[in-house]
């Protein structure tokens, strides 16, 4: 079949340039936003003294979840210091943090406004397919392409492959309110903020958080993504370790990967459900 070869990605490109002419003031706007927050981050964190913070971590482990989460917080930030990755780990948490937050300001009024109207819901639910299925080195290519490099187009690639699930369960939980309770709402006279404030999300909550922390897992996971652009952080470590050849340096690197995983999962976790 002499079929000719759709120009998708001549189109892509043209399309790209375009928004690079058209938008840059734009761009740099997001680009100075991003990184003030990144880097005021990034500053609170390395600016207390590394004993002090873990024992605030520890002590907020405590606090959020039992004494096991306390003890494994105050254990694995330990080793984090002791193997000298204290400050690329912050920068990644830094990094990790600023897309969480933006994704949870960006995803919670997109899953409200999808469960609201499926009209909206069937817009986004093939969008929301794409950005999870598409492979995650591929945002980098726009993102580098709009942002330059560093540590904003990580942050930026970081959101549009982690934001699925806040939005998708933030939809759901709403969805699954008992209707009888919203019809009782509504023979009452709540508006449909009240409605939305006092009772859906309230209900939800547990759903939304849920979706929350796939979202703070999956930016996570793209620290070592990211570091192929420019992102400094324990990312890096890992990707000039593979470079190298340093099995040592990224075995060191990825056990600080592994410990802020698993830390950020069980205090969010514990989190949600003493909520």
């Amino acid at each position: 079949m002499n079929i000719p070869k759709l120009p998708l990605g001549d189109w892509i490109e043209t399309l790209e340039d375009w928004l690079t002419g058209n938008f840059e003031p734009l761009f740099d706007f997001i680009r100075a936003v991003i990184g003030t927050m990144v880097d005021a981050i990034e500053t609170v964190l390395l600016s207390v003294p590394a004993i002090v913070l873990i024992i605030l971590f520890s002590i907020l482990a405590y606090w959020i979840g039992k004494w096991r989460i306390a003890l494994f917080a105050f254990i694995g930030l330990m080793l984090i210091d002791n193997l000298g990755l204290w400050e690329p780990s912050m920068q990644s948490l830094s990094l990790v943090l600023t897309a969480s937050i933006l994704s949870v300001v960006a995803g919670v009024p997109i899953g409200i406004m999808c469960a609201r109207s499926n009209s909206v819901q069937n817009i986004f639910t093939p969008v929301l397919d794409f950005m999870q299925t598409m492979p995650a080195f591929v945002y980098l290519l726009p993102a580098v392409s709009f942002f330059s490099l560093g540590v904003v187009p990580g942050v930026i690639a970081s959101i549009i492959f982690a934001i699925p699930p806040t939005i998708r369960l933030t939809n759901l939980g709403i969805r699954q309110v008992p209707s009888d309770l919203v019809e009782a709402a509504d023979a009452f006279g709540s508006t449909p903020m009240q409605k939305l404030v006092k009772l859906q999300l309230p209900l939800a909550l547990p759903t939304i958080m849920a979706g929350i922390n796939q979202t703070i897992m999956l930016s996570l996971s793209m620290v070592v993504i990211s570091s192929m652009i420019g992102a400094q952080g324990v990312g890096a470590l890992v990707y000039r370790a593979v470079t190298q050849a340093k099995t040592g340096i990224g075995f060191e690197a990825g056990i600080a990967i592994v410990i802020m995983a698993i830390l950020l999962d069980r205090l969010t976790q514990s989190a949600f459900k003493k909520k």
